[in-house]
């Protein structure tokens, strides 16, 4: 079953609540939540006021994407405001190891994330220390970017690493209907959507048609 993570860097700022809402009730499964530093990518979004402020009207997932520089030290904030899954870059950790199980003792699911660029050699030793894999197909830090039909096969690749194992497999940037096909025949089993789905007209034909 293919899951949808809306991204809420694509939603409508001025009335996130009832951008929430609306896609809970046509049918998303989790809310995926881009935090950006301005270090580790250049932009910046938004943080754990925001969260805190949704956590209470909606009882999707909250699947939190940490694009910082130093995410040890950020953990509790995002256990704390609500998030049920936080994923940090594999580039971004100083000790991976270490880092995941911080994420599991605040008694969340653990995730870790790649940049298109980067080797699926430094997943090999982490399986039985996450629950999700995030595979970037854009270089992260914005929105609306193209998607790299290049990193079709390192999704297979990591769907034949993780293979029995009760891992998700998500993949990040340039999904819509067309892109959302491919990457689920490569193996993906979430899929983050952020313009297919918020700059709509109606968000659960988009979300259906982006399961289909």
């Amino acid at each position: 079953m293919t899951l949808v993570s809306a991204s809420l860097l694509a939603a409508d700022f001025g009335c996130l609540r009832d951008e929430v809402k609306s896609v809970e009730k046509a049918g998303c499964d989790w809310l995926h939540l881009d935090i950006m530093d301005g270090h580790f990518v250049s932009n910046l979004s938004f943080g754990v006021p925001v969260i805190k402020s949704l956590r209470p009207i909606t009882k999707m997932p909250f699947d939190t994407h940490l694009m910082v520089q130093n995410p040890d030290e950020m953990l509790p904030w995002f256990a704390e405001s609500g998030s049920d899954i936080i994923t940090v870059h594999l580039e971004a950790c100083r000790d991976v190891v270490a880092t995941l199980g911080k994420i599991r003792a605040l008694g969340k699911k653990a995730g870790v994330s790649l940049r298109p660029q980067t080797p699926i050699s430094g997943l090999e030793n982490l399986l039985d220390k996450l629950d999700l894999i995030l595979l970037m197909t854009v270089n992260p830090g914005f929105g609306g970017q193209t998607f790299m039909p290049d990193q079709l096969q390192k999704i297979a690749d990591v769907r034949t690493m993780i293979g029995q194992k009760n891992i998700y497999l998500e993949v990040d940037g340039g999904i819509n209907p067309k892109t959302a096909k491919l990457c689920s025949n490569a193996g993906a089993d979430v899929l983050v959507a952020g313009s297919a789905v918020f700059k709509t007209d109606n968000y659960a034909e988009a979300l259906a048609e982006l399961k289909k």
